[in-house]
């Protein structure tokens, strides 16, 4: 998988270099998500990486957070099926 730059502006206006390692949406609420990382790693070694819905505001685009539960367990089985693909 491809690894491709991005810059993200934090709410506090500073700019964040991370990787965006894929991108997708759901056929069903047509909500779309990025998955990305800082490349930083957990106390496993494990690389930690993030994922946010994307809203699209005038040729703008916004990363926003998970609403919910139910919202979190399809990204989290979009994952699952993904890591078993590697």
């Amino acid at each position: 998988m491809a690894k491709k730059p991005m810059s993200i502006v934090l709410e506090d206006g500073s700019i964040d270099e991370v990787e965006l390692l894929f991108a997708f949406e759901f056929n069903d609420t047509k909500k779309e998500y990025v998955v990305y990382t800082k490349n930083e790693k957990d106390d496993s070694g494990n690389i930690t990486i993030y994922v946010s819905s994307v809203t699209r505001e005038n040729d703008k685009v916004k990363l926003g957070s998970i609403e919910s539960d139910e919202e979190w367990s399809k990204i989290k089985d979009v994952l699952r099926e993904l890591s078993k693909k590697q």
